[in-house]
């Protein structure tokens, strides 16, 4: 039987045609195509019979201006094990975060490092040791990528950890190690109950960035590379975000407020505001499909229309102070070494998935 050929996305970096990643094609996911197929250039339409999809940037930001996310629309601090996470303790959380980034980006880098491999997942494992390496075994596995197959994986996992009233040690291989800021949070908590919920935290704290970062250096890579050594690596990221955006869509549940936003919206409907599109739309970038990092010596990613990258300028991401220091650190460690993407790589799978990235990237030296 003939397997049906899958949507394409082929991409040029510059309107030249003589980049090498002119040759390679980016292959979305059906319901990503068909989103960019059916719904460029359309402010609002109805995606469902309960749901309207909004990619028009005017109607998106009255959308997300009208009110603030609710716990359940937050992707990071869902209700946790049926325990909300008030934005106070969030809020603390990724402070906690952020400090144990900068202690890492203090720190020298660890000598011959090899970044070469398939990616994102090299990327996520150099950041896991990088911020994380002094923290036990029972924490540092929470970072695995294979914990995103099931919910109950997760759980398991951290179940099991949980059991263990045993203290929480720094890593026993570095005899002047200590534990992270974010793994001192564990160590406080008193009961399994209160483990298994501090232990749920450090995941859904910590892994999102290293998850963010990795994938997000790995679509710049696929999406541009090599590139001009004159291009900033700023500018690289944050054209790799506009392509492949990190959240694709942002979710809020029907409201009230909706309604009289837009004649299409009903009282019933949930919105799903879609970067996806609106980083695309022709009306607002010129040449929207191709890779030019270039186009950001004149932006400015918190106003640039339609731009979402670290979501709506109501409620920023929480993490974006910890992932662009990081992004910018790792690609410039890959640019300085010389690493690109495999030559014979034609073609790269970009799933449906909440975090949009490449599935796997075959970085080598050129």
């Amino acid at each position: 039987m003939t397997q049906p050929s899958l949507p394409q996305v082929p991409h040029s970096p510059r309107p030249s045609g003589a980049h090498p990643a002119t040759s390679r094609t980016t292959v979305l996911a059906p319901r990503l195509a068909a989103l960019l197929r059916d719904h460029r250039g359309k402010d609002v339409f109805r995606l469902e019979p309960d749901t309207i999809g909004v990619a028009g940037h005017e109607l998106a930001d009255r959308i997300l201006s009208v009110r603030k996310a609710t716990e359940v629309e937050r992707p990071t601090f869902k209700p946790l094990q049926g325990r909300s996470i008030a934005p106070a303790e969030a809020a603390s959380v990724m402070r906690t975060v952020g400090r144990d980034v900068r202690e890492a980006l203090k720190k020298p880098l660890p000598e011959k490092v090899d970044l070469s491999g398939p990616w994102p997942i090299t990327g996520h494992i150099f950041l896991r040791d990088l911020i994380l390496g002094t923290d036990p075994y029972r924490l540092r596995i929470l970072m695995s990528r294979n914990l995103e197959l099931t919910t109950k994986l997760t759980w398991s996992v951290i179940a099991a950890g949980a059991a263990f009233p045993r203290p929480f040690k720094a890593n026993r291989a570095d005899p002047d190690a200590q534990l992270t800021s974010l793994a001192r949070l564990v160590t406080a908590a008193t009961g399994y109950h209160d483990r298994r919920y501090a232990m749920g935290m450090y995941r859904r704290a910590a892994a999102p960035v290293c998850f963010t970062v990795s994938t997000l250096v790995a679509n710049a890579l696929w999406l541009g590379s090599p590139f001009d050594a004159s291009t900033s690596n700023r500018n690289i990221l944050y054209e790799a975000m506009r392509l492949l955006p990190p959240s694709w869509n942002l979710l809020r549940n029907a409201s009230p407020e909706y309604p009289g936003l837009d004649p299409l919206i009903t009282p019933g409907d949930d919105i799903l505001v879609l970067p996806l599109l609106s980083h695309r739309d022709p009306a607002l970038w010129d040449a929207p499909d191709e890779f030019r990092p270039e186009r950001w010596d004149t932006l400015d990613p918190d106003t640039a229309p339609g731009f979402l990258g670290f979501g709506h300028g109501s409620e920023r991401c929480w993490g974006r102070h910890a992932v662009m220091p990081l992004a910018e650190l790792l690609l410039g460690l890959l640019r300085q070494d010389g690493l690109t993407v495999d030559p014979g790589q034609e073609s790269a799978k970009v799933p449906l998935a909440g975090l949009l990235g490449v599935d796997e990237v075959r970085v080598v030296r050129q």
